[in-house]
């Protein structure tokens, strides 16, 4: 019977990104950016917007102009023109003068605001009453007010999402730097696993694992290349783990990193060429039987058979690490996570990190996180469930009612 290594904590664990550099950059289309990651800052060439603008419809005036203006005692206005759309114009505002001018429009010489064209109304073609007051600046955007010139307007390792996108094409930025995404390889072992598309004999299941890491894996940004089933066969493994490798810029390998007889995955990495392995076993629950190795200088993990224990190592081990080689700036997972009560009380064993799934429900105008509780076999149990909680390694449980922190699966 092997043994385990040393169990490493979660932090222990989380310490060997440093070993795995992110991936090359490349250049690509900014319609071809969305999910990538910039590998460089991005500083604004411009002010954006380049000119004052309006954001109604309405009348540029001078903001003085309507103090103290209402519907009983409304201002009368002069209107010297129209400020034509995607034009700049020769018109100046002075005192007591309006230029009409639509949502976007470039402000003419002299405006500080704009009159909604619903507080106004024509009394002829050259006069406008005006029924409200307007404050310097309001209902117009400032020149540079959304960025200013010479200003880093995105960092490098942030993800490119609509917003950002939007951001470069604001600069004119037709071209990106960006970290190449990452190919991610799954494979999944066991003589018990099968294809999805047959019947399981006595003693076998379905092959699940390879559609909820692939799931995961994409889920990210990253490209999932399955490779399929292999059986408790050492030959066969190390033979598809090393063309995974050859293709692949990180391998997951599901089943086979526990202690039994037939579990392989050991001995495959410790055959292969330039290889290291990191630990084996991190202090958690569900997940304990994790490898993480090196080789060739890409990660090689060993993830368990049973379905929660592999997403729950994937979603709290393995994605910083994809992060790393993305890229990605570092954030410890704290901006996804969000707040809510506990329904119940928790046990929990001394020396370990539990990491238990929730239901997230809404009631008596709280949050409150209801546990499902069940084996790391049951499939079923992340099918119902909205996030984990982690109770830590020095507890020994949570009370009824405790905030925790929800981190979304």
């Amino acid at each position: 019977m092997k043994a385990f290594f040393k169990v490493k904590t979660i932090d222990q664990a989380l310490e060997y990104r440093k070993h795995f550099a992110p991936l090359r950059t490349e250049d690509i289309s900014l319609g071809e950016s969305m999910g990538s990651v910039l590998a460089t800052d991005i500083r604004s060439d411009i002010d954006l917007p380049d000119f004052a603008r309006s954001i109604m419809d309405g009348f540029a005036v001078r903001g003085a102009s309507t103090f103290g203006a209402s519907e009983g005692n409304p201002a009368y206005l002069n209107l010297k023109g129209t400020v034509a759309m995607g034009e700049s114009s020769n018109l100046a505002v002075g005192p007591g003068e309006a230029v009409r001018i639509s949502t976007g429009g470039m402000l003419p010489t002299g405006a500080d605001s704009v009159v909604m064209v619903e507080h106004t109304e024509a009394i002829d073609d050259t006069t406008i009453e005006v029924y409200r007051s307007v404050a310097p600046g309001q209902n117009m955007v400032e020149v540079g007010e959304d960025l200013n010139k010479g200003e880093i307007a995105l960092t490098g390792g942030s993800r490119i999402r609509p917003q950002e996108a939007g951001m470069l094409a604001a600069l004119g930025i037709q071209t990106v730097t960006v970290f190449k995404k990452p190919t991610i390889g799954i494979i999944s072992t066991g003589d018990e696993i099968v294809p999805v598309n047959e019947t399981p004999g006595p003693g076998q299941i379905r092959d699940i694992n390879t559609y909820t890491l692939l799931g995961l894996v994409r889920q990210m940004g990253a490209t999932a290349l399955p490779y399929g089933i292999v059986h408790d066969d050492y030959k066969v493994l190390l033979a598809k783990c090393t063309q995974a490798l050859t293709e692949c810029d990180m391998i997951l390998v599901s089943g086979g990193s526990s202690v039994g007889a037939r579990d392989f995955t050991i001995d495959v990495i410790s055959a292969m060429q330039d290889s290291e392995i990191l630990f084996h076993g991190i202090s958690i629950s569900p997940g304990k039987p994790t490898i993480l190795a090196r080789v060739q200088n890409k990660a090689f993990w060993g993830l368990p058979g049973h379905v929660v224990s592999a997403m729950v190592v994937f979603s709290r081990i393995v994605k910083p690490f994809i992060e790393q080689v993305s890229g990605l700036n570092d954030d410890g997972g704290k901006k996804s996570r969000l707040t809510a009560r506990l329904s119940r009380n928790l046990a929990s064993a001394q020396g370990r990190v539990d990491y238990v799934r929730v239901r997230l429900v809404h009631k008596a105008g709280a949050i409150w996180a209801e546990p499902i509780l069940g084996k790391s076999g049951l499939i079923n149990t992340m099918v119902k469930a909205d996030g984990l909680i982690e109770i830590g390694m020095n507890t020994e449980g949570l009370d009824q009612g405790t905030e925790v922190a929800v981190i979304p699966i």
